[in-house]
């Protein structure tokens, strides 16, 4: 393992310089004197005997029509005591009974449906993780196979890890993907190194050294040099604090920690910059676009590192790139655009996964910090999310895409006891497995022409894994 560079407490406050922005009454009164046969045949006789005259006066003053003089005449039965709506007492509480009843038969029908539903969710999500191993998976150098290269580029291969993370975090799965959870961090060790990133560094404000990280392509780790994307190394961090939380690997929260160091350092302070603040989307020299998806899953690392360990830098970090893609990236339909030039152009293109980010995000700085606008803002976004993004919408983005979005609204969800996410991943899932799986090999194609990718394959295990597992193992 490579030692942590500074303390991030450090960092951050030397690169973080922008400022940011009445039911009736039965007829006999309690306690009246019942009517007695003498009574009853004075009653016939004509004047009502002085029990009788209580009761009717008892029910004038009640308004019970019900309640009359003589009502009970000797050796008749008594009249079963009625209500409003004329049903006995005893048929009323029958009713009850079975509506109760219905009740219990109809929430034990819906659990038994979800544990169905969820058994298929599960059985789903391994089947389309084995089909990915099987293709794209080479056992002997513990790497995925890439599209133009040998071996998978970062991006693809951190989503082969989330799938990984995700099946393995299903209820009793664990001891069954143990190792190759194992697997997987021992091939993302591959593409840890150091590149020649001064630029960016320097631009921050960063004394010029060298900043480890995970490189774009493991060969290029190796021979040293090449380019660091900042979004790919955030979505590998994640899966590391995942990987932490739930099975207290020490080693990944120090490599998540590494990987928030690394970010931290390529703040964008520079005041010539138009909307000073943000992430670069590399450490290239000729990068200088600043991205929602560099800065909102750079919050969500922050606020989920901060949950951990305390540590307030990670905190004020997560709060700043949050509020600077809000203050520089927001549209008027309280969506985000997708990125900033240096001179203030800005790409208004909406993507599904930026909105699912800052949905994240804000949901985990509700969490840290108990803050109520954080909730409301990522309930406004998801909300102006769902409306955008039709189904058909999302189908036509990369699945990669769809799967980070439908995370994000998943968690959100599980705070607010919402029911669209859940209701859009499971239809999401579906579509893709009933119109766009090869049942010979169990790959899902996508694009045109459809073919099958590591990406579209590790979504939808992705996603079939979150809809049978608790919301708590998303993050």
């Amino acid at each position: 393992m490579i030692s942590r560079l500074s303390p991030r407490s450090a960092v951050i406050a030397a690169l973080m310089c922008v400022p940011l922005a009445a039911a009736c009454p039965p007829a006999a009164a309690q306690g009246a004197r019942p009517i007695s046969r003498a009574h009853a045949g004075a009653g016939a006789a004509g004047a009502a005997p002085s029990g009788a005259r209580e009761i009717a006066r008892g029910a004038a003053r009640t308004g019970d029509r019900r309640a009359r003089p003589g009502r009970r005449r000797a050796g008749l039965p008594t009249r079963a005591r009625v209500g409003r709506t004329g049903r006995s007492t005893s048929a009323r509480a029958a009713a009850r009974r079975h509506r109760e009843v219905a009740v219990r038969h109809g929430r034990a029908a819906r659990r038994r449906h979800a544990a169905d539903v969820a058994t298929v969710d599960r059985r789903r999500a391994i089947a389309s993780f084995e089909a990915m191993q099987r293709r794209f998976y080479i056992p002997s150098a513990g790497l995925y196979k890439g599209s133009s290269s040998s071996y998978s580029y970062l991006w693809p291969f951190s989503q082969a890890l989330a799938a990984t993370v995700s099946v393995s975090g299903m209820p009793g799965e664990h001891g069954r993907f143990a190792h190759e959870l194992h697997l997987r961090l021992e091939g993302l060790a591959t593409y840890w190194g150091v590149t020649s990133s001064l630029a960016v560094a320097g631009r921050a404000g960063v004394p010029s050294q060298d900043m480890p990280s995970y490189i774009g392509a493991p060969t290029a780790a190796e021979e040293g040099g090449a380019t660091s994307y900042y979004d790919d190394n955030e979505w590998v961090a994640i899966e590391l604090v995942r990987i932490y939380s739930q099975y207290g690997d020490v080693s990944a929260l120090q490599d998540a920690e590494r990987v928030m160091d690394f970010i931290a350092a390529a703040w964008q302070s520079d005041p010539k910059l138009a909307c000073p603040g943000g992430v670069p989307f590399s450490d290239s020299p000729q990068n200088t676009d600043r991205n929602t998806v560099t800065d909102a899953p750079a919050a969500e690392l922050g606020a989920l590192l901060y949950r951990i360990t305390g540590e307030i830098a990670d905190l004020r970090f997560a709060e700043g790139a949050y509020e600077w893609v809000r203050r520089c990236l927001s549209e008027p339909q309280q969506l985000y655009a997708d990125h900033i030039g240096p001179e203030g152009a800005v790409n208004h293109a909406l993507w599904s996964y930026n909105q699912g980010t800052m949905v994240g995000a804000g949901t985990l700085l509700y969490q840290a910090t108990g803050n109520g606008a954080f909730l409301a803002q990522a309930q406004a976004t998801a909300a102006a999310a769902l409306s955008h993004f039709s189904l058909s919408r999302l189908e036509a983005e990369n699945p990669f895409f769809a799967a980070v979005y439908l995370r994000n609204l998943l968690y959100l969800d599980s705070v607010t006891h919402g029911s669209e996410g859940p209701r859009l991943a499971q239809e999401y899932a579906d579509r893709a497995w009933g119109e766009l799986r090869m049942s010979d090999s169990g790959l899902f194609v996508f694009g045109g022409p459809p073919e099958p990718s590591l990406l579209g394959q590790s979504a939808i295990a992705q996603v079939y894994a979150m809809l049978s597992e608790p919301a708590t193992r998303y993050f």
